[in-house]
């Protein structure tokens, strides 16, 4: 961890030098082989179509830092956890534009590659193929349901090796908590105001970090954003728990008829949470939509100042 934390300040000040926004390179998120997928010996598989990239096979968590100019940071940070059915993870440009607008609005945030189930480069070669042109006409595909009990809309539950994925993709975000709370400093981040933000697969494994109560106080959000990212497991909240955030497109199946569940929960308790149903195509829903009222959110909760 020491060799990591100086490396990602030697990043730093490199970073501050760029115009309005800070990259760092690609950062390994453990100080040697991930603990738990040291013997996955699939190769790392990345897919680029135009606009869109795609990362199978991932064994060895990376991570990239987007850091705002110091005097305009936030103090907000937060762990972003792409989506993809914890298979894959879609990091392409819509992705970018999410970055793009959080460091805007003085939000660092940590990009991270968690760990995706192993598959082999024929099921990639499958996975990754261009689906077959839809009939003129013909309606929208319409996502199954199922039945949501304690939140949890995991459509694979029961399924040991989907089980561990989710485990160990947790345990990378934890990690990438912790990270940010140990380089705050350097990173002009407030220890009080670090989140996850997840999208689809990504949701669920957000969800997983807040869920764990029993983590060090590092490894646990003090926010939640969740775009179209169901809970992949059942829910439960506490007195004082978190604030949540989540936007949803009102005919995405099981992920809507989740999310809609955990607000219930949530707000039931009386603990803080807001949700968004947007009637547009799945997978259509863009920063420009949810967007403003994510940052407006952001200023009521107290993460970032108010204008």
């Amino acid at each position: 961890m020491r060799r990591l934390i100086l490396s990602s300040c030697a990043a730093l000040a490199a970073l501050a030098a760029l115009p309005a926004m800070a990259h760092s390179e690609r950062l390994p998120l453990y100080d040697g082989p991930a603990p738990g997928s040291a013997h996955w010996m699939q190769e790392r598989v990345e897919v680029v179509n135009g606009e869109r990239r795609q990362v199978y096979n991932t064994s060895q968590p990376v991570y990239e830092l987007h850091l705002p100019r110091p005097e305009r940071a936030s103090g907000a940070a937060l762990v972003m956890l792409p989506g993809g059915g914890l298979r894959v993870l879609g990091t392409g440009a819509d992705l970018y534009d999410e970055i793009d607008a959080l460091v805007a609005q003085g939000v660092a945030v940590m990009l991270l590659e968690y760990r995706t189930l192993q598959m082999t480069p024929d099921e990639i070669a499958r996975a990754s193929a261009p689906p077959p042109p839809r009939p003129e006409g013909a309606p929208p595909a319409r996502f199954p349901r199922m039945t949501i009990v304690n939140g949890n809309a995991n459509p694979a539950q029961g399924n040991a090796a989907m089980d561990e994925v989710l485990r160990l993709a947790t345990q990378d975000a934890q990690t990438a908590l912790r990270l940010l709370h140990h380089n705050a400093a350097a990173w002009n981040i407030d220890p009080d105001r670090i989140g996850v933000m997840g999208t689809s697969a990504g949701g669920g494994v957000a969800f997983g970090a807040l869920l764990d109560r029993n983590a060090p106080a590092e490894e646990q959000p003090d926010f939640l954003v969740s775009i179209y990212g169901p809970a992949l497991q059942d829910v439960a909240t506490w007195d004082g728990a978190p604030p949540l955030f989540m936007a949803v497109e009102a005919e995405h199946g099981a992920v809507t008829d989740g999310l809609i569940e955990v607000f219930r929960i949530w707000n039931d308790a009386y603990q803080s949470a807001e949700l968004h149903i947007y009637q547009v195509p799945n997978f259509s829903m863009t920063v420009d939509l949810w967007g403003p009222r994510l940052f407006a959110w952001m200023r009521e909760q107290g993460i970032i100042p108010a204008r």
